[in-house]
């Protein structure tokens, strides 16, 4: 296997299990016990019932390609500015997964022709995740206002994410402790996903 071809099945397995990552946080009861920590009854003013609506229909509109157009108590959720950052948000969301799917195949494609060379590649890919989501940690956990800040601007326009905790109920229902925990969450899980990866390509590698 040439360099160049090492270095993308490291980022396809590195893509891969990010995204396998993300997936269990999707689920409603991940964001009922975030939003309980992160006091969303609170933030909104709705009681518990309400807030689950609320962040179903979000959810389910960012899945199921909705319009964002659910409501609560006889009131759109949220504003036509709110709901125009979250048809952006799918559409980062949807093309991250498909790269990830993309990536699948390729690595699946990768093994079957290159064997050993291919699940060492594999195993660089989950030990250079490992580093990375190491250094992120570090980072997120004494800058996560800017790092958010950076995300935000690279894939989305200027003005366009920005929104009033006071009234915006998109970041009323998903506040920066969400936010901080739930990627806290999605990487301890991605790192101990990579060991694994790490472990199993070892053994696979010759």
């Amino acid at each position: 296997m040439s360099r160049g071809a090492g270095i993308a099945v490291g980022l396809a397995t590195a893509l891969v299990i990010l995204a396998i990552s993300i997936l269990p946080f999707l689920s409603r009861p991940w964001m009922s016990f975030e939003q309980g920590r992160a006091q969303v009854t609170l933030w909104t003013g709705w009681p518990e019932a309400d807030v689950r609506a609320a962040t179903d229909s979000i959810v389910g509109d960012l899945i199921g390609f909705g319009g964002f157009d659910g409501s609560v108590q006889g009131a759109p959720i949220l504003s036509e500015r709110e709901r125009s950052h979250m048809r952006d948000v799918r559409t980062v969301f949807v093309g991250f997964f498909v790269l990830a799917i993309v990536a699948a195949a390729g690595l699946w494609l990768a093994v079957r022709r290159r064997g050993a060379a291919a699940w060492a590649a594999i195993r660089g890919g989950a030990i250079g995740l490992m580093v990375g989501l190491v250094v992120a940690g570090v980072v997120l956990a004494f800058a996560f206002d800017a790092a958010f800040a950076i995300f935000h601007a690279l894939f989305f326009a200027s003005g366009s994410w920005t929104f009033d905790p006071a009234t915006d109920r998109l970041v009323q229902l998903f506040p920066d402790r969400f936010w901080f925990e739930t990627t806290a969450a999605v990487g301890g899980l991605a790192l101990v996903i990579a060991l694994g990866v790490m472990r199993f390509a070892g053994a696979r590698k010759g």
